[in-house]
């Protein structure tokens, strides 16, 4: 079977923040339905991400407006363009997030969400190992029937 990457996808590019940029414009990315996270970049690296949960928390916990490189998620759990979906979402379910920037060669390519594996990725995944013939049955009078008979 043939995997899926994660370059042959069409992934998000949402625009892009800096560590100083205040909280108050980063909210206000954050508040179109089609920007679910702002990857944090200095230097064309990805330092942080920030999330409407930052945002939310920020605001629950004070009243202080502070720049993004104070509340951004960091270290960044990232992903590789060469990555299969799967592992792409599998690094999703044991990280705990629903966003991954893209890093190829070291520069951020845009942000895989959850909402854009899903289509590509079965509800569930069973894993089944044989133990025997896989066309073997036992007939009434107790004889083997194999898919050659």
């Amino acid at each position: 079977m043939i995997e899926t990457t994660v370059d042959a996808v069409e992934v998000r590019s949402p625009r892009t923040v800096t560590t100083k940029t205040p909280v108050t414009e980063a909210a206000q990315y954050l508040r179109r339905t089609d920007v679910p996270a702002l990857p944090v970049l200095e230097d064309e690296s990805v330092v942080g991400i920030v999330t409407e949960s930052d945002i939310v928390a920020l605001v629950a916990e004070t009243d202080d407006r502070p720049v993004v490189g104070e509340i951004m998620s960091s270290p960044v759990t990232t992903v590789a363009p060469a990555a299969t979906l799967a592992e792409a979402a599998e690094t999703m379910r044991t990280a705990g997030v629903k966003q991954l920037p893209v890093i190829g060669n070291g520069v951020y390519r845009g942000l895989l969400s959850a909402a854009t594996l899903a289509p590509y990725l079965p509800r569930h995944r069973l894993e089944i190992e044989w133990a025997d013939e896989p066309m073997s049955l036992e007939s009434v009078d107790g004889r083997e029937i194999t898919a050659d008979d």
